[in-house]
């Protein structure tokens, strides 16, 4: 199936008409995108736009081949005008086929929004699955039922950016793999443009394409590189956390570590806690402990969430190092003088350098998050200025053995390596 991208941008487009937003004033000449429309092999059109003729033409195609016209959400505003020759469009109810006459079958997916998806198989047995903005598919049902006894889809097509959990349950089920051509669509001025748009597909392992982009369903695609392990720097209210959740928030059964555990009588500390836990997908699970080596190597802690019982291959988030760290010194007394010197630096480089190792020799993925240090004032006690030298080293040893390290500043993540 040779597919088509006649846009690639949310319903209102990108630049949003009249929105004066950063994103939008960026998404110029090859940045800017039309409504999100499909054309297959010239015969199957998924979702009617406004200029979809001039589209077409664009990309040196036409739309007097099309014999069906599919819709997949409820299209706001006017109406948008059929080009003379196209049929009328429709939709298909949910669970039902469609046979085409140039051999092309659709599947219709029940999803969670208002609106169908739809599974297409080509005259070659290449399948691609496509959902509307906004939308993951509708429980497993939908998704197994379609994938069952054929494998992974060989192309989807989706919000990856508005949903990217309806990825990690396509994931989760066998619908996507490692071989699947994940393109994002329905792009909004919620991402900028250019270099960080494709940064944060590339996390995901999915990509996007200008308006305009002819594809080949099933041709081989170098599907993006995902790090085994990445570390994620940033100072205090960086936004170094919300980079480390969205890097995984396309997989499923993610166990997040929270090494800060809870603080008797401390409310403020409960609420931030309550705050991070809120954040995260609710299929995510979460292990309070500081005992990361057997994490690491696979000895997975249940934690707790619907995903408890999953396997060890899971993702792991760590979040944060200074935390381990924290926790480390206090078990190993380094904060005093006399202990530190008689043994207890020892004990702690043991403790980071089994740590270190245990990065090193894992095969999960894993993304870590730790403090930036040294860009301040001067810590004015000796402990004080020893957890400062402590977490820095910490943070090289821990670099140095990560695919993927960046620094989160203002909330911009600007790549250090990868």
């Amino acid at each position: 199936m040779e597919l088509t991208l006649l846009g690639t941008g949310a319903p209102e487009g990108l630049p949003r008409p009249g929105c004066p937003c950063a994103s939008c004033a960026g998404a110029t000449g090859g940045a800017a995108r039309a409504a999100t429309a499909l054309l297959l092999d010239g015969a199957l059109l998924l979702d009617l736009t406004p200029g979809a003729a001039f589209a077409a033409a664009r990309a040196g195609q036409s739309l007097t081949g099309v014999r069906q016209v599919l819709l997949t959400h409820p299209h706001e505003g006017p109406a948008v005008e059929v080009p003379t020759g196209v049929p009328q469009p429709g939709r298909v109810a949910d669970g039902r086929e469609l046979a085409l006459l140039d051999g092309h079958r659709v599947r219709a997916v029940a999803v969670d929004v208002p609106g169908t998806g739809y599974e297409i198989g080509g005259p070659y047995g290449e399948r691609l699955l496509y959902l509307p903005p906004g939308a993951a598919p509708a429980g497993a049902a939908g998704v197994t039922g379609a994938t069952e006894g054929k494998g992974p889809y060989e192309m989807v097509v989706l919000d990856v950016l508005g949903r990217p959990d309806a990825l990690a349950r396509l994931r989760a089920s066998g619908a996507v793999d490692a071989t699947t051509d994940v393109l994002a669509v329905h792009i909004d001025h919620d991402t900028p443009p250019g270099a960080e748009l494709h940064r944060r597909l590339a996390a995901l392992g999915a990509r996007a394409v200008p308006d305009g982009t002819s594809l080949l369903v099933g041709e081989y695609h170098a599907v993006p590189d995902l790090p085994r392990r990445t570390l994620v720097l940033g100072g205090a209210r960086s936004g170094k956390s919300v980079e480390a959740e969205r890097r995984l928030a396309a997989f499923p059964d993610v166990l997040y570590v929270a090494t800060g555990g809870l603080r008797d009588g401390d409310t403020e500390w409960a609420a931030r806690v309550s705050a991070h836990r809120e954040r995260r997908p609710a299929s995510w699970r979460t292990a309070e402990t500081c005992d990361l080596v057997p994490l690491l190597a696979g000895e997975d802690e249940a934690g707790d969430g619907p995903g408890a019982e999953k396997s060890a291959a899971s993702p792991l988030l760590i979040d944060c190092l200074s935390l381990w760290l924290t926790h480390a010194m206090d078990e190993v007394g380094a904060w005093d003088d006399e202990t530190w010197a008689n043994g207890g630096e020892r004990a702690l480089r043991e403790r980071t350098d089994e740590l270190v190792a245990a990065v090193r020799a894992t095969r999960r993925p894993l993304v870590a998050v730790s403090n930036e240090v040294g860009s301040g004032v001067v810590p004015a006690t000796p402990a004080g200025r020893r957890f400062r030298d402590e977490l820095g080293r910490l943070n090289a040893a821990f670099a140095a053995e990560c695919e993927h390290v960046l620094l989160v500043v203002a909330g911009q993540a600007i790549t250090l390596r990868g």
